[in-house]
């Protein structure tokens, strides 16, 4: 029923069009087998013309009417999964990066990966899933055609089939939901696999834990639902089989007995049930895999449903403002739940104001709060008290992503995109390539119409193209989470004593989080932070030195 209602929600019109063909469809093959069971006791030649006259224009009726529901179901399904993916990923760009942070990775990559695909499979299936279902109404039509008794008899199997696979399909649907969720475990433990290889081969205990203690019983968990789940409906449509075969016997051995039939009638059931027997296996085969997305919707529901309730306010920003003077956190608090349960961790209340064509570090232990702090002054965060003020600004949830667009930033746990997204620069292969001479990584790295010839590159190396985006954005504040940590000697000596004071000579701000102590001294402030409280100032007089 959800999958129905998914379609439905792409296009009523459509969908009622592909049903109305596909049930004349299913009405003309159940013709075709009464034209069949007609021509069998037919003697005359010029009746046999006429019947396969007839037959000829009914199977055309179905060859055209399954075509066009199959043509229409597939483009609507297909457009339906387009949108539902599109949404999907709007909905997760849409939301706050706090509650992003708390859904997890592995849950919401199982939904974009394997649910979506569930989602899918099903879909592919729709077009003869309703060809097959319209096959078997028109049947029923026919036998009820044939005899009022006999289509009840029938309706009653089905009813009582029905009603004794109801709980082996309650049953089946119950235990491929509790593999779904395994297998949000299962990911997890996968990004084990990609993200944490060298550790795990260098400790070979922790490897053998991590599998035995972590993997293989979420593995096994998830198999053995799956198969418990799939054997249930193997179990449905085996029974489903043996009712057929059951009604088939009763017509031609047990109501014989009780009613009078003709032997063209009697034929005309047994041709029928036989041809039913088909599409009714197919229905039955394909009800895991309607149930699984039935699954997976809910999955995708339950995730939109939790994306919508934390979307941020999405409106096309104004310009960023090349010239301000004041950028002021006042009072500003932030928690979140730390690892240990029950444990919160606060940052605040802060009070900072920064100022334009500033260098400022920003050091203390891990766990102080340095990455929450940048978090927040560069928008990602929204303070859960105090306030952020862009000159006389205030940023509210009107204001976020305008005064987002105000800052170029470079994370220690950067993505690096293989092209030059968002900029429009006429001469932009120019520029780049002009910056990766700087970078020294014109001799590995190529631009052309925006899109780098390489990203396999060293972690160091890698780092340094962050740089090139930012310097191409040419925003007025830049924010660098220990981005010297993976470079060599000398160019780290480049980035603090060339790259950093050039910034702030074109009037950028510049907020660094940094270990390296012996370059605090060239910039004008160090703030540092201890459990999450600003513990001092140091104010130093500028040093940095410049080259043109």
């Amino acid at each position: 029923m959800s999958l129905i209602v998914f379609l439905l929600r792409s296009s009523w019109w459509m969908v009622a069009i592909a049903i109305l063909t596909g049930f004349l469809s299913g009405g003309s093959t159940a013709s075709l087998i009464a034209l069949i069971s007609r021509s069998l006791g037919q003697g005359s030649l010029y009746s046999l013309t006429a019947i396969a006259w007839v037959f000829v224009g009914l199977a055309l009726i179905a060859l055209v009417t399954s075509v066009i529901s199959q043509l229409m179901l597939i483009q609507l399904a297909q457009d339906a999964v387009f949108q539902l993916r599109l949404s999907l990923s709007r909905q997760l760009l849409a939301s706050e990066l706090a509650h992003l942070e708390k859904l997890g990775a592995p849950r919401i990559l199982a939904t974009l990966t394997d649910d979506i695909q569930a989602v899918t499979d099903a879909v592919r299936l729709v077009p003869f899933f309703c060809i097959d279902l319209a096959t078997v109404a028109g049947c029923l039509v026919y036998i009820g055609w044939l005899s009022w008794q006999v289509f009840f008899l029938v309706v009653g199997l089905t009813i009582a089939a029905l009603s004794s696979c109801t709980w082996l399909l309650s049953r089946g649907k119950k235990l491929l939901a509790h593999a779904r969720d395994e297998q949000d475990h299962l990911f997890q433990h996968f990004r084990t696999v990609t993200e944490g290889t060298k550790e795990l081969k260098l400790h070979y205990w922790r490897r053998q834990a991590f599998l035995q203690e972590d993997l293989q019983p979420t593995a096994s968990a998830f198999r053995r639902f799956s198969v418990r789940g799939l054997t249930m409906f193997a179990i449905t449509a085996s029974w489903g089989k043996l009712i057929f075969f059951f009604a088939v016997g009763f017509v031609l051995f047990a109501l014989p007995k009780f009613m009078t039939l003709e032997p063209q009638t009697v034929s005309g059931y047994v041709l029928t049930f036989t041809y039913l027997m088909l599409p009714m296996d197919r229905l039955v085969n394909q009800l895991p895999t309607i149930s699984r997305a039935g699954i997976a919707l809910d999955k995708i529901d339950s995730l939109g449903l939790s994306l919508a309730s934390r979307t941020e306010a999405m409106v096309v920003p104004a310009p960023a403002r090349q010239q301000w003077e004041t950028l002021r956190l006042k009072g500003v608090t932030y928690t979140y739940q730390t690892d240990q349960e029950d444990a919160c961790f606060v940052l605040g209340p802060i009070d900072l104001t920064l100022h334009q064509g500033e260098i400022i570090f920003i050091v203390g232990g891990n766990g102080s709060g340095k990455s929450t702090l940048a978090k927040l002054i560069t928008g990602l965060y929204r303070p859960e008290g105090g306030e952020l003020y862009l000159d006389r600004q205030v940023i509210d949830a009107d204001h976020q992503e305008w005064y987002r667009q105000h800052f170029s930033v470079v994370f220690a746990d950067f993505y690096l995109f293989d092209r030059l997204l968002g900029l429009d620069q006429t001469d932009l292969d120019a520029q780049a390539q002009r910056y990766l001479k700087r970078l020294r990584l014109d001799h590995k790295v190529k631009v052309v119409e925006g899109k780098l010839s390489t990203t396999a590159l060293s972690q160091g190396q890698r780092k340094r193209l962050t740089l090139l985006t930012a310097y191409l954005e040419n925003r007025p504040l830049y924010v660098f989470d220990e981005w010297a940590a993976d470079q060599d000697p000398t160019f780290k000596d480049l980035f603090y004593r060339e790259f950093l004071p050039q910034l702030r000579q074109q009037g950028k701000t510049v907020l660094v989080i940094s270990h390296d102590d012996h370059y605090f001294h060239l910039g004008d402030r160090v703030l540092k932070l201890n459990y999450g409280q600003i513990e001092s100032f140091q104010h130093h007089e500028s040093r940095l030195n410049t080259l043109d």
